[in-house]
């Protein structure tokens, strides 16, 4: 199991702060672990700070006034997140929410601290809008899926993409569990899902498909 010393070291910028620097993030970082949909970020909680993945997964999405969830990407292990240090980057102006996918521990530095020694440090200001530009990169993905991918591309898509992700063509995930991760209705997905059962594609049963045609769902998506 990864120490904290040992996660502090692999940070991207640490080797860029000059020993008093490492000193002050170290008494300001700590790890943190997240038992399977445990909220982590959102929904009224105090600016949480940059979060390292160091294992397990999250997905950080938005949240509409009627409730429907519209996700914007997922992080996995070895993955940095500045979107939950909001309060530092002033420039980020809507809220994001972030939930463990599965039980997950993580390296988090605190607001003040990572925007202190960003301030003080070009190379941690550079690697701050580094990775927010990723993720806007990502964000951006998700509302064109939205926007202009049918529901069936989308559908195999994220069916192909799970399948590459594990390794395994069996993905054991309620139909409404991929609603939410594709920002769609459950009676939708369960329709497509069902179109895809009947041309070969997919065999589905209790909260699980499995995978009979990758290569079909990949032309789709």
């Amino acid at each position: 199991m990864i120490q904290k010393e040992e996660a502090l070291r692999a940070l991207p910028y640490w080797e860029r702060l000059p020993a008093a620097q490492r000193e002050f993030v170290a008494a300001h970082a700590a790890i943190r672990q997240y038992a399977k949909g445990e909220i982590v970020h959102g929904y009224g909680n105090a600016c949480l700070g940059t979060v390292q993945v160091l294992c397990g997964s999250l997905r950080v999405y938005l949240l509409s006034e009627e409730g429907r969830e519209i996700t914007l990407f997922r992080l996995e292990e070895g993955e940095p997140c500045v979107l939950s240090a909001a309060c530092v980057m002033r420039q980020i102006t809507f809220d994001t929410y972030m939930v463990a996918e599965s039980d997950c521990r993580l390296l988090v530095v605190s607001a003040a601290a990572f925007d202190r020694v960003a301030e003080e440090n070009i190379y941690v200001k550079c690697f701050m809008y580094e990775v927010a530009a990723e993720r806007f990169s990502a964000v951006m993905r998700a509302m064109q899926q939205i926007l202009f991918c049918g529901l069936d591309k989308r559908l195999a898509s994220f069916l192909t993409e799970m399948y590459e992700k594990t390794g395994s063509k069996r993905i054991d995930m309620t139909q409404s569990g991929i609603a939410v991760q594709i920002s769609s209705a459950r009676e939708a997905v369960a329709r497509t899902l069902k179109r895809f059962e009947e041309e070969g594609l997919v065999r589905l049963s209790r909260g699980r498909v499995v995978l009979l045609d990758v290569e079909g769902l990949k032309k789709i998506g």
